[in-house]
């Protein structure tokens, strides 16, 4: 049951909400145009409030409804979270798109809410906190997911292996970002 799960969280994943409703509506595709990034924050930029919410709304349901049928199929917290980890593997490298999507960040909030809501709370008030104080959206991704360890560790141990996988893959996946931080040249809204 496991593996049938992860391949359907994996396939499900890799439906990238960004690029469809670009499609749907006319649009740039928002991997080349933009910041490049198959996401919420980018289809705020390229198409709008309406679209960017759709997107957002999209990629959390494709992170939690993985570790919500997995759960109902009996599966204990960590198997579910590593089925949570292949919806966001999905999304970053997306089977229908050549392997080019987003940045999981949503849809890594998605799976969080099915695992353990605190965290994902914890982790969506302190993304809002930071893009408020510092209009950044990746530096806000870049705090907020490595900030829901330490509650995890406490309060939920056996998720913690893979989210802090999930952690590093997000990091890694915002690389360029980091660059660009550094360099005090990255996009601000």
């Amino acid at each position: 049951m496991f593996w049938l799960l992860a391949l359907l969280a994996y396939l499900l994943g890799s439906l990238s909400f960004a690029i469809v409703l670009s499609r749907l509506a006319g649009s740039p595709d928002p991997r080349s145009s933009g910041s490049g990034n198959a996401g919420a924050t980018n289809m705020l930029r390229l198409a709008g409030r309406k679209m960017a919410i759709l997107t957002l709304l999209g990629d959390l349901c494709k992170g939690l409804l993985p570790v919500l049928v997995a759960r109902a199929a009996g599966l204990d917290l960590q198997a579910q979270a590593w089925i949570g980890i292949c919806a966001v593997l999905g999304h970053l490298y997306p089977l229908y798109f050549r392997f080019h999507g987003g940045k999981g960040v949503a849809t890594a909030a998605g799976m969080l809410m099915g695992l353990y809501f605190p965290a994902a709370l914890l982790a969506i008030c302190t993304w809002l906190l930071t893009l408020y104080l510092t209009r950044t959206s990746s530096l806000a991704a870049l705090i907020a997911t490595p900030l829901t360890l330490p509650l995890l560790a406490w309060r939920q141990p056996e998720a913690l292996l893979p989210m802090t996988v999930l952690t590093i893959l997000i990091v890694w996946r915002h690389r360029s970002n980091l660059r660009d931080l550094f360099a005090g040249r990255e996009r601000h809204f």
